[in-house]
Order: structure tokens, then sequence, then C-alpha cells
């Protein structure tokens, strides 16, 4: 388990493997990560910060803000498949146990409508 700064842990019991594994992913981001990584990074949306392929348990989310508690998925075709989507509700079950919101969004809405998932995101801020 790792600690960060005397803070609480927000790897939420992530091993060294998953953390080793998120700084690789973050390098190979796909095209609709990085697109909306441009407008999250650097606490440019509403003041908040946002981390990219965070480790999370055993699970390597796209985005998570830690002051939110919330966590931003983008899917690609495979998500999808009826297996793949079992798979993400039971993911989103078992991160909604640790009282974390979970939003997702297909890639094609990133790249053809950033500022629709913008909106998106804004929306459930303001409901916090």
């Amino acid at each position: 388990m790792v600690l960060i700064k005397g803070k609480k842990n927000f790897y939420f019991g992530a091993s060294e493997e998953i953390i080793k594994r998120a700084r690789v992913l973050r390098r190979t981001m796909t095209a609709a990560e990085t697109k909306l990584w441009q407008y999250l990074q650097n606490n440019q949306f509403h003041g908040l910060k946002f981390r990219r392929q965070h480790p999370i348990s055993q699970f390597i989310v796209d985005f998570y803000c830690h002051a939110l508690k919330l966590v931003i998925e983008i899917d690609g075709g495979v998500h999808l498949q009826e297996i793949q989507r079992e798979r993400d509700e039971n993911r989103t079950y078992e991160l909604n146990e640790f009282g974390l919101m979970v939003i997702r969004f297909e890639n094609e809405k990133v790249m053809t409508n950033i500022a629709g998932v913008l909106q998106d995101i804004e929306k459930y801020i303001n409901t916090l």
C-alpha cells in the first residue's frame, strides 16, 4: 500500500505492479484520452486536480479527481461488446464501493463533441 504525503491513501490499496503499469499507460494514452487530458490537466477545469491513468485498487482508471471522488472513463468500441459491458458494470460497482462516482464517455463523443463532454462533467460537478 502506498501513502502520498501523509494523506489518506488515494490509491485504495493498489499494488506496486498496478502503479508501475499506470506509469506506462500515461505514455500511451489513446487519442480520445489525450484530447480530454488537454482540458483537465494543470487544474484548468474549474481549478480541480485530475490525475490520468490513476491506480485504484486493482484498476487503472482513465481520469480521477480525488477532491470529488470522481472517475472518468473513456470507452472505445470494445466496450460495446456484451462481455466488456458486463466487466465495465462490475468495475463501476467495485469503484462505487470505494465511494467513487464513475462517468463514462465513448471515444467518439470525446473526439467529435469535447464541449458536450466537458458540459456533462460540469453538470455532475454542479450536482455536488
